[in-house]
């Protein structure tokens, strides 16, 4: 009995060439993208336009199901957090072996019906970048203040200094003196020293 309903998106029926190795099919169709179909930077947004072109070809072990999905992408770039949008061109290739074999790791038919929706998942985002940058070379955001530093290149806060020192900074910013005294006192003497 199977568990897969002919009308859901990505399942395809192959009842016109199963277990008649040697036909094939060629479907052209296009699907709305499933949830969740990404990586944390960058996906498939929910509902957006998947273009499939697959040929569906009957073998002596099930359908061989070849072809390339089309994807819109959507994101963030990791370094600047400015948003990233783009298409994307994915090859599948997957065999669905008909029931009875036992291995947990292959694509099974059910009845005459068949899955696509798990290797279009795997294929994406296998394909995605787990570290999309908007530019190759983007500088990425300000550490002290997040401006993004592609928009304004010269950007600076003036020399940094360790939060440590700074104590240390003041004292010499507020000690003009020469040293060995003040000009009004002329030079101090220590305590080893004759006047």
């Amino acid at each position: 009995m199977t568990t897969l309903d002919s009308r859901a998106p990505f399942v395809l029926d192959t009842h016109e060439i199963a277990r008649r190795p040697g036909t094939q099919r060629e479907l052209t169709l296009s699907e709305k993208a499933p949830a969740r179909m990404g990586v944390d930077m960058l996906g498939v947004p929910e509902g957006s336009d998947i273009d499939l072109e697959l040929r569906l070809e009957s073998v002596m072990e099930g359908i061989l199901v070849t072809g390339t999905a089309s994807v819109h992408t959507s994101g963030e770039c990791v370094r600047c957090l400015r948003e990233i949008d783009g298409e994307m061109t994915v090859d599948l290739q997957e065999l669905y072996v008909y029931e009875g074999d036992e291995d947990d790791d292959i694509s099974r038919l059910e009845g005459d019906l068949l899955d696509l929706e798990p290797v279009l998942r795997d294929a994406v985002v296998l394909a995605l970048p787990h570290n999309p940058l908007c530019v190759p070379d983007c500088p990425g955001l300000c550490p002290e203040c997040g401006v993004r530093l592609a928009d304004d290149p010269e950007h600076t806060h003036g020399e940094a200094v360790d939060p440590r020192w700074s104590a240390l900074s003041q004292l010499i910013e507020g000690n003009d003196r020469p040293a060995g005294g003040s000009e009004a006192t002329g030079p101090v003497s220590g305590p080893d020293e004759e006047k």
